[in-house]
């Protein structure tokens, strides 16, 4: 079969030649992101309550949405916020690889079951449930030079002529601008003359109801079949008013004087924004910010190259003069640099690895047939990653730099012992390349398949853990496999066309040629001196065995000292900032302190610009007056000298001074979708039903505990119920003798405080509300609730004081729930120097020891996903040694003679964990990818010595001999090939820029350890031969 494609050279050919084609295609079509969708799929589900208080709107929105919502299929947890702007957020989490769509459906079909539960006023508003696309895209502010253009204006000009183009791309899962500050027809309702013309709020809203429609008269003429007319005409009414000169006329009511009070003379009219609650700016102007995500499936790059057209195009055809855009984040900034730097490594690694190859076979030709199988095991990569719905992602991209050494590897296999075969033996290269494939097809075919066996158990892990090695292990497998085929179709046809006869009478004269006779005479001596070490030691079974335990203690006592970690966080070029200002401040004050902030950051040198939102916290995404967020985007990381880390420290240090606010600078999530800061995650549940005040004092006993440990710094909550309130008392008698009822009362307070939507209207082909309530002057403090009046069962005008007292208390601003209990939510993160896993096992003794009862921990977003997978590693190792050891034992024909290769290990894993230690990297997921690698690498020396030892053994030598020359045979191609493996990592230990930190972790992981599994790997192995092959020859016996 072999010697068919050695003699049918075109045929292979052609076969590879086909695999690259393939991989062509597919390259063109993978769509790109940062990570594989490892992001659990969730559901928002959102309702406002207008005029409600946190409490009031968990207590009548989200407590019956709640009940509904829970255990729908594939809920692994729910959160929910409600705000003090009446705004309830609840978002369901579903296990990985539900399908987004399907989830939706099934909550809002809970959803619609209790909508008629739910206050008139909320189902009025709507509540809309959609599924959240995790993945941010990008951030685009559109600012104005032109004085003339304020906030109101740019937002919804965006509004009206950007968003709506954005939105049509393909490939945006959502697009929506920050604040609410769309137009709206505002009335100015003034208590003190609605008093004197006795009419009452709600009389006016049933006035502009009933005269504000769109009407649908019909027509005349028709002759409906009884009457033979000519003519027929569409009867039409103006619909409803758009300017605010229409509503000052609409009448409220006809006096008995004949004189008519229209809504002008008891209000001012005009045409505002809906909301003043949020004021958003870039670089300390006036702006309006999209936030783009991505929908799944679609190729980030592409999207974000069509938006970035898009809007290049609308700033030439639509923008108005003074009016600009820039783009605050761009995820395709930091996945483009990273996989720039990743695709440098891969051509860095590519000409180490030729280089290496080139030092050992020291002939061209040799050299090249090696190289050459590299592409096509690369590329033909894609077709396959395209088939399983993988992406490029870093990845991905790791495992083809890292299979490059391996790829190297079968060919160098195959292009050794025809070498051999041609200048030891001098036969002539085809009968060579025949000859030798007999007696390495073996072993190709065994390498190939245990290779590939170690990735493929890795695939069948559950959770976002699962997604990332499956991505990693097959691809690895795939070009493994593919390496294979190539090995013993396209390497052999190689070597029978390319390689020269051996001719013994060459002078060797050339510079080259001195340098590699040098080169020969000192590795023959290194190969005597090791055979030498061999000859003493091998078949001391004392020793062997010694210096196994001696490795496996020195692996344990390393993997004490070092740190767990999950995804390392790496520099992404853009700083997240969180202000708090205090209980009861006002958004302008959130807005000073913001802008403050934008000052100090721009003169910190690197900073790109800053785009500032106030009135909302990044970390609950939720609205309110206290909380303000700030997007800071530094320069390209060639352009600057101060990483991401660097920075936080600094302006963390530069913001000390601001006085009244409480300052969070911390570095987005590493992997979008897992919350919205990096670091840890987690809930304190309340399971007591306790009051908010106790929640309140053990949250923040709490977080003083923690911040007090010494593995955690910078944990804040955002959970506060120290907000000033007033409670209305209602003297319910007096009430009853003034003939008001509570009702009346309350939504006349509703509509004069907390705004009430009376009816909409359209302009600008969009449509926006009408909007009553009280001017800003009558409603300032909470006294001028005590001067309100409103209308009784007699028609009689009645003030407030006479039947309500005020009562000053504390509540919260936002209240958090989590899988229906009431919770805190706790962002941390690990101390310098310290891990995230040494991080959540501090916060769970803290815990253990200092939380009263029937409060419990539950850890959401990144951190539980950490801990979810943190025992799953151990199973990945487990399986991925029995897999080796069965398929080695099938092909041994023995079941003793694969713990040789088995027990060679732990020296591997050792040498990793070493080099992590020594390079004060922690074991993260690359670290650990890295260590299923190894298992397979390591092996596959194993197997060569093994291999060649059972092969001479058979020939009839003795057990020990056999072993030394099975190890001296491949004391060379062994060599060969870790050196070509190793140093196709060095770029990737070296790794400086967009996502160094991965780069490293799996680069010294895998380098490490093959240097040290390698070095004594080759002492150790022939030794277990002996001992395993002296054993089984007992129990043959």
């Amino acid at each position: 079969m072999i010697e068919l494609f050695i003699k049918r050279k075109i045929l292979s050919l052609i076969i590879s030649v086909m695999i690259v084609l393939l991989g062509l295609l597919a390259l063109f079509q993978l769509p790109i992101t940062q990570f594989p969708d490892i992001v659990p799929p969730s559901v928002t589900v959102t309702a406002k309550y207008t005029g409600a208080n946190a409490e009031v709107s968990a207590n009548a929105v989200a407590l019956p949405l709640e009940r509904a919502i829970n255990g729908v299929p594939g809920m692994t947890y729910m959160s929910t916020v409600t705000s003090n702007d009446g705004l309830t957020l609840i978002q369901v989490f579903f296990e990985v690889g539900t399908d987004p769509d399907l989830a939706a459906v099934n909550v809002q079909n809970r959803v619609t079951t209790i909508l008629d539960e739910l206050p008139e006023e909320v189902i009025r508003a709507g509540v809309t449930t959609e599924k959240e696309v995790n993945s941010m895209l990008m951030y685009l502010n559109i600012t104005s030079t032109d004085k003339t253009q304020d906030e109101q204006f740019i937002f919804n000009f965006t509004d009206i002529n950007i968003l709506q183009e954005l939105k049509r791309i393909d490939g945006v899962g959502r697009a929506e601008i920050m604040g609410q500050k769309e137009y709206s027809m505002r009335v100015w309702l003034d208590p003190q003359k609605m008093l004197s013309y006795n009419i009452s709020a709600n009389e006016v809203i049933t006035s502009l109801q009933k005269q504000n429609i769109s009407a649908a008269p019909g027509k005349v003429g028709e002759g409906s079949g009884q009457l033979d007319n000519q003519l027929q005409y569409v009867i039409k009414y103006g619909g409803k008013f758009f300017e605010p000169k229409q509503y000052e006329e609409v009448p409220l009511r006809a006096n008995s004087d004949g004189t008519i009070l229209r809504l002008k003379d008891i209000s001012n009219i005009e045409f505002g924004a809906m909301s003043y609650g949020m004021v958003s700016k870039t670089d300390g102007k006036p702006s309006a910010s999209i936030m783009l995500k991505q929908r799944p499936g679609s190729n980030a790059s592409e999207v974000i190259a069509s938006v970035k057209e898009k809007m290049a195009e609308l700033k030439i055809s639509s923008f108005p003069p003074g009016m600009d855009y820039n783009i605050a984040y761009d995820v395709s900034r930091f996945l483009d640099a990273s996989i720039d730097e990743v695709l440098k490594t891969l051509i860095e690694a590519f000409i180490l690895v030729a280089f290496v190859v080139f030092i050992f076979l020291q002939d061209w030709r040799s050299t090249l047939i090696p190289v050459l199988a590299v592409p096509v095991a690369l590329i033909g990569s894609f077709a396959f990653m395209s088939m399983m719905g993988f992406s490029i992602n870093l990845l991905t991209l790791f495992a083809l730099v890292l299979s490059i050494g391996i790829v190297v590897d079968n060919a160098i296999v195959v292009v050794e012992a025809v070498h051999v075969k041609i200048s030891e033996e001098h036969m002539a290269p085809l009968p060579a390349t025949i000859s030798a494939m007999k007696e390495i097809t073996g072993a190709v075919i065994a390498i190939t398949i245990v290779m590939a066996a170690v990735f493929i158990p890795v695939a069948f892990l559950s959770g976002p853990v699962g997604v990332f090695y499956r991505q990693f292990s097959l691809t690895m497998a795939i070009s493994i496999v593919i390496s294979g085929i190539n090995a013993l179709t396209l390497t052999p046809a190689l070597c029978a066309i390319m390689l020269k006869p051996h001719d013994p009478n060459k002078k060797k004269t050339s510079l080259l040629d001195r340098f590699f006779v040098r080169f020969n005479a000192w590795f023959d001596n290194i190969t005597s001196k090791y055979i030498r070490v061999l000859s003493k030691f091998a078949d001391r079974s004392s020793m062997t065995i010694g210096l196994l335990v001696l490795f496996c203690f020195l692996t344990w006592g390393t993997s004490k000292f070092l740190p767990s970690g999950f995804i390392p966080s790496e520099d992404q070029g853009m700083v997240y900032v969180n202000v708090t200002t205090p209980q009861g401040a006002t958004v302008e004050r959130t807005e000073k302190v913001l802008d403050e902030v934008t000052r100090i950051a721009k003169q910190i040198d690197g900073v790109d610009n800053v785009t500032t939102l106030a009135g909302y916290s990044i970390v609950t995404e939720i609205a309110g007056a206290s909380y303000g967020m700030g997007m800071i985007n530094l320069k390209d990381w060639k352009d600057r000298n101060i990483s991401v880390n660097e920075f936080i420290t600094m302006l963390t240090q530069k913001t000390k001074g601001i006085a009244d606010a409480q300052i969070e600078v911390f570095a987005p999530p590493t992997v979008p979708g897992f919350g919205n800061t990096s670091g840890f995650e987690l809930r304190l549940l309340d399971k007591s039903g306790g009051t908010i005040n106790n929640t309140d004092a053990v949250t923040k006993n709490f977080i003083k505990e923690l911040n007090a440990s010494p593995e955690i710094q910078n944990s804040f909550t955002s959970f506060d119920a120290t907000f000033p309130q007033y409670l209305i008392h209602i003297d319910y008698d007096l009430a009853a003798k003034k003939g008001i009822s509570v009702d009346n009362a309350m939504s006349t307070l509703q509509t004069m405080l907390g705004s009430f939507y009376a009816t909409n209207f359209i302009r600008f082909s969009q449509m926006y509300k009408v909007m009553v309530q009280a001017s800003p002057q009558f409603r300032k403090n909470p006294e001028s609730i005590l001067d309100m009046y409103l209308k009784n069962d007699a028609g009689e005008m009645v003030p407030f004081s006479t039947f309500i007292k005020l009562e000053r208390v504390y509540g919260p601003e936002v209240l958090t729930r989590y899988n229906m209990y009431m919770s805190a939510m706790i962002n941390g993160e690990p101390a310098d120097g310290y891990s995230s896993g040494e991080a959540i096992a501090a916060v769970e003794k803290i815990a253990a020891e200092k939380l009263p009862s029937r409060f419990e921990l539950e850890w959401s977003g990144m951190t539980r996903e950490e801990i979810l997978s943190g025992n799953q590693t151990i199973y990945i190792f487990a399986l991925c040694i029995l897999f080796v050891y069965l398929l080695l034992a099938a092909q041994y024909e023995s079941l003793l003679l694969p713990f040789p290769v088995l027990l060679s290990l732990p020296v591997g894993v050792f040498g990793s964990y070493l080099a992590l230690l020594a390079v004060g990297l922690d074991n993260n997921i690359y670290a650990q990818v890295a260590l299923v690698m190894l298992i397979g690498l390591l092996a596959k020396n194993a197997i060569l010595i093994v291999e060649f030892a059972i092969a001479q053994n058979k020939l009839g030598q003795g057990i020990t001999e056999a072993a030394i020359e099975g190890a001296r045979l491949r004391f060379r191609p062994i060599l060969m090939t870790s050196f070509a493996f190793i140093s196709g990592l060095i770029p990737l230990c070296i790794a400086s820029g967009a996502g160094a930190i991965g780069n490293r972790s799996i680069g010294t992981a895998a380098a490490g350890g093959m240097l040290i599994g390698t070095v004594f790997g080759l002492v150790i192995i022939p030794g277990l031969y002996i001992l395993f092959a002296k054993i089984e020859k007992a129990w043959n016996k």
